[in-house]
């Protein structure tokens, strides 16, 4: 059998450390202002308080309360994570009312969920298809190995292998148990992490099992919907790919569906191929990554345009203005990105994490830590803003989650090997053959290109540093301690570096940030005679507020001139939390021309204009009003 095992380790969030400019004030919010939110909605909707069982919930429920267990559970993984590399006594303390909580609600046969304990007893487990009991589930298990690991607290980590073991014991392929899986994937994933915090290798055959038994035939949705008396082909999507059940995972082709349910199955499948040596389910990874990041990605890292389906339509379907792009869409894809990354080191996975975190991902909350976009559109008239909450909430705990834990994205180690896949200034400590070394990063990435790394370590070591070359970098220069190294291999997408590094030693890495224009493959239909702006990670958008008495319609830019150099880079550090704009010569078309007339055969008159690009995270942080990512070419 061909060996798929991982070869590369992530360095965990716990020993990443960030004093920069840019990531350092998000993760401050983060902790004293994005937590703390999400708490006191959490309370003020019944979230919390629906684990002391008393609540009353007519009947039909609706189905944002029905799996509003996962929200406080995104919010306890948060909150864990926060305290493992912020101690804070009073987040402590109320995780640990809220740990106590949850336990308090399981069920002498290990069951939990607030619903289905006390609402609809009887329809335990009777619909898989839409009613996300598996998916809170894996949430609550996903909370409870970040509050042991956190807390070293096992109270919460025992209850929910209670939970984990009661629900082996109800499915699988044996006569006597269910052969039934999630509408909604994310179990899998959880089952993976409680079996690493466990060891308990019967949670990794019930991830594999629900992996396997997806799509097989006959449909387990459509049996259990005859035995609720329905008809299945009343079954409001019509096919079972919203949920990825239309075919086994293996036999899948394309990405489809819900977005956020393909993204935690995926990264379900990643985990599985690699901890069941599985090449078929690994090729099954390579095979949808390469249909989603060739035909089906937002140049944001943004994911999924239909709201019809909150995922999946065709090859090429990515309209701006009407993207769905939800935020837990994007932040799926940076998890299963971040696990194909550590099987061989290839660089064109953290190219997408990190197209994912600094534009689609980042943009759905505010600099202030307390709004959140559910969608994240590439263009809006002015009437899409971020809100403090949402009647369906998943986003803003998912965010808080993913900041919490955002230093596991930036290192992995291999056998005498240190990866350096993301670039922030801070400090980490890794391990590289059970040696310790720390790095610090010195740079003002990503308004600027160079890094400069210093090595500490305690007596000469041989290892081989990989540095990542992104895919918007096309030069870069590369010192040792002062001397050019700049023609290095590159492999894969790194700059791979072997030498006896002595403490002290340092690597000047300078990427060039030149401006760049991009454009859309012609099969877009809807971006074609449009192009964008990027520098470095950041995508770039125009706003109204910047162009007042200006429909951002009505801009025209050349792009010969942008690539050309005539267009300038100012960075501004009291603007919009510190960023750099982009200011360039531009044109408008002058409107009056087409009063009275909705069609015309000359070309319009046009006057100069000069614009300001943001970077698209930046957006609707100040009056509303209109956004454009996608400019229209003079040439067009």
């Amino acid at each position: 059998m061909e060996n798929v095992k991982r070869q590369l380790e992530p360095v965990p969030h716990t020993d990443v450390q960030f004093n920069d400019q840019f990531w350092t004030p998000r993760l401050e919010a983060n902790h004293a202002v994005t937590i703390p939110h999400i708490y006191r909605q959490c309370v003020e909707t019944d979230r919390v308080s629906a684990f002391d069982l008393n609540f009353y919930r007519p009947l039909p429920a609706p189905i944002v309360l029905i799996f509003g267990d996962s929200d406080i559970a995104k919010w306890v993984e948060a909150a864990s994570l926060s305290l493992a590399t912020r101690p804070d006594p009073d987040l402590e303390t109320t995780l640990d009312q809220v740990a106590d909580k949850i336990i308090h609600a399981q069920q002498t046969d290990g069951y939990l969920n607030t619903h289905f304990t006390v609402a609809d007893p009887g329809m335990r487990w009777k619909n898989l298809r839409d009613w996300h009991e598996l998916y809170c589930a894996g949430h609550l298990m996903e909370a409870a190995v970040a509050h042991y690991q956190a807390t070293g607290n096992s109270k919460l980590l025992d209850a929910l292998s209670r939970y984990a073991d009661y629900i082996d014991q109800t499915f699988g392929r044996e006569p006597h148990k269910k052969r039934g899986y999630c509408g909604h994937p994310e179990i899998e994933l959880a089952l993976v992490k409680l079996y690493q915090a466990t060891n308990n290798p019967r949670y990794l055959e019930l991830a594999a099992y629900f992996i396997n038994e997806r799509g097989a035939q006959p449909h387990y949705f459509d049996l259990e919907a005859r035995e609720r008396g329905e008809n299945p082909s009343n079954y409001w999507f019509k096919n079972y790919e919203y949920c990825q059940a239309h075919l086994p995972i293996r036999e899948q082709t394309k990405v489809v569906g819900h977005a956020v349910r393909a993204m935690y199955l995926l990264s379900a499948v990643a985990d599985i191929a690699h901890e069941k040596n599985d090449f078929t389910l690994l090729e099954t990874c390579e095979r949808l990554w390469n249909n989603l990041v060739t035909k089906r990605m937002y140049l944001t890292g943004a994911i999924g345009p239909s709201r019809h389906n909150e995922g999946f339509t065709e090859d090429y379907d990515l309209p701006d203005e009407s993207a769905y792009a939800e935020t837990c869409a994007t932040i799926g894809l940076i998890q299963w990105n971040h696990r194909m990354l550590q099987f061989s080191g290839e660089s064109k996975y953290a190219d997408v994490i990190e197209r994912g975190l600094y534009n689609g991902f980042l943009s759905s909350i505010s600099l202030t830590g307390d709004r959140f976009f559910y969608e994240n559109p590439l263009a809006s008239a002015g009437n899409h803003q971020r809100q403090h909450w949402f009647d369906c909430p998943c986003c803003p705990p998912n965010v808080a989650r993913t900041l919490a834990s955002l230093g596991q994205y930036f290192y992995s180690t291999s056998p005498n090997h240190m990866w350096v896949h993301l670039y922030a200034q801070g400090v980490a400590s890794l391990e590289v053959d059970g040696n310790e070394v720390q790095v610090r990063q010195i740079t003002n990435y990503p308004w600027d290109g160079e890094v400069k790394l210093e090595i500490s370590i305690d007596h000469p070591r041989t290892f081989t540093v990989s540095l990542r070359v992104p895919d918007w970098c096309d030069e870069w220069q590369l010192e040792i301690n002062g001397v050019s190294e700049s023609n290095r291999w590159v492999q894969n997408g790194y700059l791979t570096i072997e030498r006896t590094w002595q403490d002290g030693d340092t690597l000047t890495y300078a990427m060039q940030m030149p401006i760049q224009v991009i454009k859309a493959h012609p099969s877009v239909r809807d971006l074609q005679g449009k192009f964008a702006l990027q520098r470095g990670p950041l995508v770039y958008c125009i706003e109204g507020t910047d162009h007042p008495g200006t429909s951002l319609d009505f801009i025209s830019v050349n792009p010969q001139q942008i690539l050309a150099g005539q267009f300038q880079v100012e960075h501004q550090d009291d603007f919009l939390g510190g960023i750099s704009i982009l200011r360039g010569a531009a044109e408008v078309m002058d409107e009056s021309e087409w009063r009275g007339k909705l069609y015309r055969h000359t070309r319009p008159l046009s006057r100069p204009i000069e614009i300001t690009a943001i970077p698209y995270y930046a957006w609707s942080n100040r009056e509303p009003g209109e956004m454009r990512v996608w400019l229209r070419s003079i040439q067009a």
